[in-house]
């Protein structure tokens, strides 16, 4: 099969590999994809920039984990009926030494998600790290109904899910942008949009006088002082990201409104978080309620410059073909 890997931890450039490597095959419980679009997420070029100073976790690995594609073969214990189904992938190089960089990808059944006839691949392969974080950043202490969830950078992948699904979950949502100039981008998913360059505090009060019940944070260390300007008692700062590895917080004010910080690592979330995750992930783009901009896929011999895309910040989901 063809595939990219690294075995050292480096620049894109510097260090993927694209070649042939044996066809996998599947073992009990498993089953094995081939891949048509495989997701790039910043968390898979920070594993193999090795960033938080962690040693090689296999001698070689096929990054990226997520991806869709077409079962095309089953291990025992497995039904056979999957066979020539349409999946999403998620999770394939969590604790793992192969991803969905290749032409195939083996991987336990509950990995590989039923792909509804109305979701093209494309959001298919959209769905797992920035879907699966999304979901527990809004829904990891229970519904939303009738709550005001404040979803900053909300134009990002994790974040603009994120905001599709409060809504959906029948939450007012209102998401925070850096620029005034990003105000009408950030309308197509929320009810109300605020700029980070323009008195926010005050924009989110006046929307929410009461404050708001939870923020979903992509840049801690960046807003937690206006997180706990504009929350209620009570609420909840779930977190999947920071600029600073070691944020100051503001506890005294923090500990006198009684407020939760939930921090998200999406590898480690348990089973059942999960699970409920890719059920409603699953509903949600069958429904046609999750919209997500992607970039032209690149083929698999530009798989550096797709990770080098994801590291410059890209605003649409950066895919590779796998054809």
């Amino acid at each position: 099969m063809r595939a990219a890997w690294y075995d050292r931890p480096g620049p894109a450039a510097e260090v993927l590999v694209v070649g042939e490597l044996r066809d996998p095959e599947p073992g009990p419980g498993e089953v094995r994809v081939r891949v048509r679009l495989s997701g790039v997420n910043p968390g898979d070029t920070k594993k193999r920039l090795a960033w938080t100073g962690a040693a090689m976790p296999c001698p070689r690995v096929i990054p990226h984990s997520d991806g869709s594609g077409v079962v095309d073969a089953v291990g025992p214990g497995v039904d056979p009926a999957r066979v020539g189904r349409r999946v999403w992938v998620h999770g394939a190089q969590s604790y793992r030494a192969n991803g969905t960089a290749a032409t195939y990808v083996v991987l336990p059944q509950h990995l590989a998600v039923d792909l509804p006839d109305e979701v093209s691949d494309e959001l298919g392969a959209c769905l797992g790290i920035p879907g699966i974080t999304a979901h527990r950043s809004v829904y990891g202490d229970g519904p939303v109904a009738g709550q005001v969830v404040l979803v900053h950078g909300v134009l990002g992948a994790v974040s603009r899910i994120a905001a599709q699904l409060a809504r959906r979950g029948g939450a007012t949502v209102i998401g925070s942008v850096r620029r005034s100039a990003d105000l009408n981008a950030a309308l197509d998913v929320v009810d109300h949009a605020v700029a980070l360059d323009d008195d926010p505090a005050s924009a989110i009060r006046a929307i929410a006088p009461e404050g708001v019940d939870c923020v979903v944070e992509v840049a801690f260390s960046a807003n937690v002082a206006l997180d706990a300007e504009v929350l209620r008692q009570g609420g909840v700062v779930a977190a999947y990201g920071t600029v600073e590895a070691e944020p100051r917080i503001p506890f005294w004010p923090m500990l006198f409104d009684n407020l939760t910080i939930r921090l998200l690592g999406s590898d480690d979330f348990p089973p059942e978080a999960r699970a409920d995750a890719v059920r409603e992930l699953t509903a949600a783009a069958a429904a046609g309620a999750l919209t997500i901009p992607v970039a032209r896929p690149l083929p698999l011999e530009r798989i550096a410059a797709a990770h080098d895309l994801v590291d410059a910040g890209s605003r649409e989901r950066i895919l590779v073909d796998l054809g």
